[in-house]
C-alpha cells in the first residue's frame, strides 16, 4: 500500500540547524511529524500540496487520480478502500440507490470495491478531474461512449477475476463480490498507452486560521433522504476532538471491510442539481455544469453555498468567490432539485 507521509518542514536555514538538534524527523503514516495538530487536521509541512486534500507532503504528488465505481448496495456494504479515498461523490444511479465515484490520489489501499457498472455522469465527473476511470461493466452503448471520448479507462469485465487486476470475492453474490487490485493498475493502464503522472491544480483550501474562524449554524449532525421506502439515509456526525465527521448509512457506522478504519471527512459538500430519468431502466441525465444550491458542513459549522463548475470541477461559492475546503478528505452527496435539499436534508445539533 502507497503510504500517505508528512514531514514537517522548518523554513530555510532554520531546517539545517534544527535538524542538527533534534534529529531527523521520523515518518509516520497519515500523520504528520513533528507539526501542530489542530481541531482534527494535520498541520505538517512538506514542500508538495495534494490536490484534492490540500494535504502537504516531501513525497511526490503527481500520481494519476484514479476515479473508481464503488458498489453502495445494502449487499456492498461495507465496502473496502473508501476510508483511503480523497474525494467521494455519492450519487443517485437507477431507483433511489445510490453509487459511489471514489477518486484516489493521496493513498491507494490494496484492494477497492466492490466495483460496479458505468455510467455517464459519472465518467464525466472522473474525466474532469482528470482520473483514470475504473468499472466494471456497463450497457454497451455506455461502453461505446467511454471510448468514442477518449476517456482512459480499466473495465472489470475485461480482467474479470484474473487474480491480478481484479479479482471476486467468494463470500459475496455478483454482482456485488468484484474487486480491483490496486497494485497491478499503473502496469495495466500504462500497457494500454495511458500516461499514471500528472500535473494537478490544487482545489482551494483554507490555512490553519481560516478553518478555525469559520462561521455559521451549528452542524453536529447531518441526515440525507435519499429514499423513505426502502429507508436510505446517509448521516454525519461531527467528532469535535478531532474536527472530522464520520459517516453512516442509516444510523449504521461506514467502515473499511478489510482493515475496520472509520471512514471520516474534513468537508461534507451536498449539492442539489437537476435529475433527470431518460429511459425505462431508470437511468438518468444530471445536471453538473449549470451551479446551484449547496451545503457546505466543515468544523462542526454549516454555510449556504452554492456548486459552480470550475474548469469541469465542482467548487463552493459564496458571493462570487470560491469557498474553501478544509485540507483533509471530502465526501460529496448530490441530491435532486426536486424534492430538493430542504425536504432531502436536515442539519441539527
Amino acid at each position: 500500500m502507497r503510504k500517505l507521509i508528512f514531514i514537517t518542514v522548518i523554513i530555510g536555514v532554520l531546517l539545517v540547524a534544527c535538524s542538527k538538534d533534534d534529529g531527523n524527523a521520523s515518518k509516520q503514516e497519515g500523520k504528520g511529524t513533528g507539526g501542530d495538530e489542530k481541531d482534527g487536521i494535520e498541520q505538517a509541512g512538506g514542500e508538495n500540496q495534494y490536490p484534492l486534500t490540500g494535504l502537504y507532503t516531501d513525497e511526490p504528488v503527481d500520481n494519476r487520480i484514479i476515479g473508481v465505481m464503488v458498489n453502495n448496495h445494502r449487499q456492498a456494504r461495507p465496502q473496502s478502500g473508501l476510508a483511503e479515498a480523497d474525494i467521494v461523490f455519492e450519487i443517485l444511479a437507477e431507483a433511489k440507490i445510490t453509487r459511489l465515484l471514489a477518486l484516489f490520489q493521496s493513498e491507494i489501499p490494496d484492494t477497492i470495491g466492490p466495483v460496479r457498472s458505468a455510467r455517464e455522469y459519472y465518467f464525466d465527473l472522473a474525466n474532469r478531474y482528470g482520473a483514470l476511470y475504473v468499472y466494471h461493466g456497463a450497457a454497451d452503448f455506455i461502453d461505446q461512449m467511454i471510448i468514442d471520448r477518449g476517456i482512459p479507462f480499466l473495465n472489470g469485465s475485461t480482467y474479470d477475476n484474473d487474480g491480478q487486476l481484479f479479482t471476486r470475492d467468494s463470500s459475496r453474490e455478483a454482482p456485488h463480490n468484484s474487486y480491483l487490485l490496486t497494485d497491478a493498475i499503473n502496469e495495466t493502464a500504462e500497457g494500454k498507452g495511458y500516461e499514471m503522472t500528472a500535473e494537478y491544480e490544487p482545489l482551494p483550501f483554507l490555512n490553519e486560521e481560516e478553518t478555525a474562524a469559520i462561521e455559521g449554524e451549528t452542524a453536529e449532525r447531518v441526515e440525507i433522504v435519499y429514499s423513505e421506502n426502502p429507508l436510505e439515509t446517509v448521516q454525519y456526525v461531527f467528532d469535535e476532538s478531532k474536527g472530522t465527521y464520520k459517516r453512516y448509512s442509516n444510523e449504521e457506522e461506514t467502515v473499511d471491510l478489510n482493515t475496520g478504519a472509520t471512514v471520516e471527512v474534513a468537508n461534507v459538500f451536498i449539492i442539489e442539481t437537476f435529475h433527470e430519468v431518460i429511459d425505462d431502466a431508470g437511468r438518468r441525465n444530471i445536471d453538473f455544469d449549470s451551479g446551484g444550491n449547496a451545503y457546505l458542513i466543515q468544523n462542526g459549522k454549516v454555510q449556504e453555498v452554492e456548486w459552480q463548475n470550475d474548469n469541469g470541477r465542482l467548487v463552493p461559492m459564496k458571493d462570487g468567490q470560491p469557498v474553501g475546503f478544509v485540507p483533509g478528505k471530502t465526501w460529496i452527496n448530490v441530491v435532486p432539485n426536486d424534492p430538493g435539499m430542504e425536504q432531502a436534508v436536515t442539519i441539527s445539533n
